[in-house]
């Protein structure tokens, strides 16, 4: 009768010890998965960044031409 305490605390044990094993395996999945998004995020912005200086480019041009064209007053 003496062992059924001590088996029954071990199998307890054992449960949180696959538990915690299933958690952290998890925990390293999602810090592997936010790297992941991590990483596109900073390819999103920079492509952002680069259309938004390509917009920038194509604003100075068209400005340029609707001078020349004379469809704008010149700044004073």
């Amino acid at each position: 009768m003496a062992d059924q305490p001590d088996n029954l605390i071990l199998v307890f044990l054992r449960r949180i010890d696959e538990k915690v094993d299933r958690l952290s395996e998890e925990m390293r999945e999602l810090k592997s998965r936010m790297t992941d998004l991590e990483e596109r995020v900073a390819k999103v912005e920079l492509s952002i960044a680069g259309v938004n200086r390509r917009i920038d480019r194509i604003e100075g041009r068209l400005e340029r031409i609707e001078r020349r064209l004379d469809l704008v007053e010149a700044p004073h």
